[in-house]
């Protein structure tokens, strides 16, 4: 009974971020890879990368803008410019590797360097990815660096409020290029 209960809670838990990955509109960037296919036309199915500029290439179509839109807006792009050469395309585009979400943990971390993760990382994920603090950590100073629109922004993590169950909304969802620094 205990085991059949375990495995049930694994189960729903492993489902619950299964559909927060895909609940959160994902968008395509730089080093993703991802399959176009159009049904019936096995010449139509390829895999592309995004390149440096956000652009793919495709046959027939040339480039198409898939850096920073969702996966169901590049598929209606290809669609559409598909259909100058193809009658009503049928194109399915799915993610093969995602590459473009990329965060730091730098300072007084077990692992320090670069990850790639998914779009949906909190703090304390970043920092476990890390392998955890070193006993020299100062766990009440913990920053996060974000480059945005305005220049860089600093939020402050304080570790320990966290564990505790406190102040959770420091535990933010961390975005592509965020370097969490540990002191």
């Amino acid at each position: 009974m205990k085991k059949t209960m375990v495995v049930v809670s694994v189960a729903m838990f492993n489902i619950f971020w299964v559909v927060q990955l895909f609940a959160a509109p994902f968008t395509l960037g730089p080093g993703d890879i991802i399959e176009v296919s159009v049904w019936k036309d096995p010449e139509l199915t390829k895999q592309v990368i995004v390149q440096p500029d956000g652009f793919i290439s495709f046959p027939l179509i040339g480039q198409v803008k898939a850096g920073g839109r969702t996966i169901s807006d590049v598929q209606k792009e290809i669609s559409q410019k598909l259909a100058e050469y193809i009658s009503s395309p049928t194109v399915t585009v799915l993610p093969v590797r995602i590459e473009s979400y990329k965060i730091y943990v730098i300072g007084k971390v077990n692992k320090p360097g670069l990850f790639t993760v998914l779009p949906t990382v909190n703090v304390m994920q970043a920092l476990s990815m890390a392998g955890g603090t070193n006993p020299f950590a100062k766990l009440s100073k913990i920053s996060i660096l974000r480059k945005g629109p305005n220049g860089q922004q600093r939020f402050n993590f304080n570790y320990e409020e966290v564990a505790k169950g406190k102040n959770l909304e420091q535990n933010i969802e961390l975005q592509t290029g965020d370097v969490v620094v540990v002191p």
